[in-house]
């Protein structure tokens, strides 16, 4: 699986129609092919602070999305930035879900309690 993560900080006027536009494009993100999800997050202390996450199934898809038209008119929106997008690509190689937590708080537990001699 291939993570894309959009770090965007939105000149605060604009801030509304940011996320209006992000908001309108997503839905053709999602139908990309190999587009496992696409969601918008936004700072909990600074609504200006939004970061796009994509899941993608290859590097192949992620690659056809970064020169598809709807990523081009994304990309447009810099004028709304204070700075240019943050960019990152990341390549998972393994994933774990709640049995990861159980694992490790298996463990906490065994080691909290001491052996009796």
């Amino acid at each position: 699986m291939i993570v894309v993560r959009i770090a965007m900080d939105v000149i605060p006027d604009k801030q509304k129609e940011m996320v209006q536009t992000l908001l309108s494009m997503i839905g053709s993100m999602k139908k990309g092919a190999g587009c496992l999800s696409y969601t918008l997050f936004s700072n909990t202390e600074d609504k200006n602070l939004l970061n796009l996450l994509g899941e993608w199934e290859t590097r192949k898809d992620l690659d056809n999305h970064l020169i598809s038209e709807i990523f081009s008119i994304f990309l447009g929106t810099k004028s709304l930035l204070k700075k240019p997008h943050g960019i990152h690509v990341y390549t998972v190689i393994k994933s774990e879900g709640m049995e990861a937590v159980n694992n490790a708080r298996r463990k906490e537990n065994d080691s909290a309690v001491a052996p009796v001699l």
